[in-house]
């Protein structure tokens, strides 16, 4: 699946992926997963449903679904480079990303964000009706 946008292409080809871009926005510009090493996020791309955004074939935006196709999705891993932020690229990637054929069908989509509920709410996203049903087992600075 691509498309081609105002000189962007958006593309779930992982053949595509720069993933030693994607390792260092994550590693070093990230707040979610500073440090995180390259084998982790080589063996992510590879065991998720990816997609990118590139201009002019340098990889200037990622996201991930980590799913099972069936019922359930998790939205990690989402940026756009500092430069080409402002110009629409997160909505276009998400429009993408959730009417992918692989994505359809699902009960639960989810994901977690400090700072981009309006982007997100934009799709359907809310808060959790009930969070105090879910738990998490959190690892603090797993990369050190």
């Amino acid at each position: 699946m691509e498309i081609i946008d105002s000189g962007f292409i958006y593309s779930d080809d992982k053949q595509k992926i720069d993933a030693v871009a994607v390792h260092h926005y994550l590693s070093t510009q990230s707040y979610w997963a500073q440090n995180i090493p390259l084998k982790t996020v080589q063996k992510s791309i590879d065991n998720s449903l990816c997609f990118g955004i590139y201009k002019d074939a340098e990889q200037i935006g990622f996201a991930r679904w980590i799913t099972d196709k069936a019922t359930f999705a998790y939205l990690a891993d989402v940026y756009v480079s500092e430069i080409y932020r402002g110009q629409g690229l997160s909505k276009k990637l998400m429009s993408l990303m959730l009417f992918h054929p692989d994505l359809q069908g699902l009960r639960r989509y989810m994901l977690a964000t400090m700072d981009a509920h309006g982007l997100y709410a934009q799709f359907g996203f809310k808060q959790i009706d009930h969070p105090e049903r879910l738990m998490a087992v959190v690892i603090k600075d797993a990369y050190l």
